[in-house]
């Protein structure tokens, strides 16, 4: 399958200045997510915690940046014959919801294993699901076979500039909101959020860190990181159900690039880092969402001499979509 694999200045797939193009594109659509803070957190975590709360984008999460901007970025001829992607979560929703507000076609190809809550977001929003086998093969494939028989464009859940510059917007409002952080945690999966995140925010301030959160279930990016290449994981096990797929041939080189260090943590502390949102934030967080804060709340962060300077801290809470039968089920365990 084709991507928007075109580099921007040479380097990368986005740029600071795709990325604030895709600002004005998409500033009337989106929300302005607000920043929470928590002294109770502050505590725990020794430090000062800034949150950026994706998790009340419209859609229930970041996804819908790259969405818009990937959507309202095609000509009409393009946009007519409608949109395709393959996605078990956020960015399925996201890109349904684009569509909707576009006025075009969405296809989405879900495998079956997807969470409840989020194939019901899907069809809230008018996107037209296909089913596929619980496999990237399975998925690529489907989408395929739909794109040959619609003519649709192809809009990948993150391996493709339009969506890096869509979530870069993140960082524009964060650091206009929270001049003084220092350091950035996001979670990775296929790396569509942290490439657009890392870009803007080493543009902004080169001297900023940026972390990635990742599952120990899931841990192909520290893998890929250590080895200095894509390493792909036979099959991953974690509880969040948003961080389980590979780095893409255009995030790779960012995350390679521009992510200082990989914080790997454990299921148990995502559900933790859960509790405390709910209880302290006040704030319905999904289990990708939450791994920020499990991971600067981990000794491995704690502990780590090289960061005992990272004191005012932004976590991206990425998303909000839970499927609470999943979660209580979690929580019994």
């Amino acid at each position: 399958m084709e991507v928007n694999s075109q580099m921007k200045d040479g380097k990368y797939a986005a740029d600071i200045s795709s990325i604030r193009e895709a600002q004005v594109r998409i500033s009337s659509l989106i929300h302005r997510t607000p920043v929470f803070s928590s002294e109770t957190l502050d505590s725990m975590a020794g430090r000062k915690l800034l949150f950026k709360c994706e998790c009340f984008q419209k859609g229930g999460a970041f996804k819908f940046r790259g969405a818009c901007n990937a959507i309202f970025s095609l000509d009409d001829d393009q946009a007519a014959k409608g949109v395709v992607t393959h996605s078990s979560g956020n960015h399925a929703a996201a890109l349904a919801l684009a569509a909707k507000l576009r006025g075009i076609p969405a296809y989405i190809v879900i495998p079956k294993n997807a969470p409840k809550c989020k194939v019901e977001n899907v069809l809230r929003y008018g996107g037209q699901v296909i089913w596929s086998e619980p496999t990237i093969r399975s998925r690529e494939d489907m989408a395929t076979k739909v794109l040959q028989e619609t003519g649709s464009v192809l809009v990948h859940p993150y391996n493709d500039g339009r969506i890096l510059s869509g979530q870069g917007t993140i960082s524009l409002e964060f650091l206009e909101q929270a001049p003084e952080i220092d350091t950035l945690i996001v979670p990775i999966s296929g790396g569509g959020l942290i490439s657009g995140v890392a870009l803007a925010a080493k543009s902004i301030n080169p001297a900023i860190r940026v972390f990635a959160a990742e599952p120990e279930g899931a841990n192909d990016a520290a893998q890929s990181k250590a080895a200095g290449r894509i390493i792909t994981l036979p099959e991953t096990n974690t509880v969040a159900d948003g961080l389980r797929a590979s780095l893409g041939d255009l995030t790779w080189p960012i995350v390679r690039d521009l992510v200082d260090d990989i914080i790997i943590v454990e299921d148990k502390e995502i559900l933790e880092a859960m509790r405390l949102c709910y209880e302290i934030l006040k704030v319905a967080v999904e289990p990708s969402g939450a791994i920020g804060l499990a991971a600067v709340l981990s000794d491995g962060f704690r502990k780590h001499p090289s960061w005992k300077d990272c004191s005012n801290i932004g976590i991206i809470l990425s998303g909000g979509n839970v499927d609470l039968d999943v979660l209580w089920d979690s929580f019994k365990k």
